[in-house]
């Protein structure tokens, strides 16, 4: 099945996107999460708001953090906001590490989800499909060169993004657009693989 994966093109980009639009499960949470994000708690500096969003964000993810408090604490504690907006690819491995019963946690998925909520066009989301779809196309196509342990490298899996859009001449659409074409496609190819359950708890 893997073999049979369309080469990227603004054909198949655009094809992925008008299904993103009809699949209303997906769309109606992203809504949700967005106006929850930007509208009813957009800062950071407030325990209460910052544990909507963990828990609201955990729930549509099934990202299985099974203590969201000290997650929420780690986050007002790094005082984000201005870093969000900065687009410190730095702050998605801080906001990862999480001490948890005395054993530190990496939720390096969900942090990735959580800034990208923020901001979607700075922080793009890792997920297992589209970590597999990268990989693969590394491999036919070498758009770019990584070792595959490196996308859970923030910084290196944003770069990877950027250089997978501008060698497919995917220019004119943004990050987020690229992640939703990415999932959905890796989501198609690699379930058999992955696994529907492992999709979307990658930490």
């Amino acid at each position: 099945m893997q073999n049979n994966i369309p080469r990227p093109s603004a054909i198949e980009v655009d094809k992925y996107l008008k299904s993103w639009s009809e699949l209303e499960k997906y769309y109606l949470q992203e809504d949700a999460l967005n106006k929850l994000f930007t509208k009813l708690c957009p800062g950071n500096d407030d325990l209460s708001d910052i544990l909507l969003k963990v828990a609201t964000l955990n729930d549509f993810y099934s990202t299985n953090i099974f203590s969201i408090y000290p997650v929420a604490k780690q986050i007002l504690s790094l005082q984000i906001d201005k870093r969000l907006n900065a687009n410190d690819t730095t702050l998605v491995s801080e906001i990862a590490k999480v001490m948890i019963n005395g054993k530190t946690k990496n939720f390096y998925s969900f942090a990735t989800k959580y800034c990208s909520h923020h901001n979607p066009n700075g922080y793009p989301i890792y997920d297992s499909y589209i970590d597999a779809v990268l990989w693969h196309f590394r491999k036919t196509d070498e758009f770019t060169d990584f070792k595959r342990p490196e996308l859970k490298d923030y910084s290196t899996f944003k770069k990877v993004l950027i250089d997978f859009r501008e060698y497919y001449k995917l220019h004119k659409y943004t990050l987020k657009q690229i992640d939703q074409y990415l999932w959905q496609l890796g989501k198609e190819h690699f379930t058999k693989n992955y696994g529907k359950k492992k999709s979307n708890t990658v930490l």
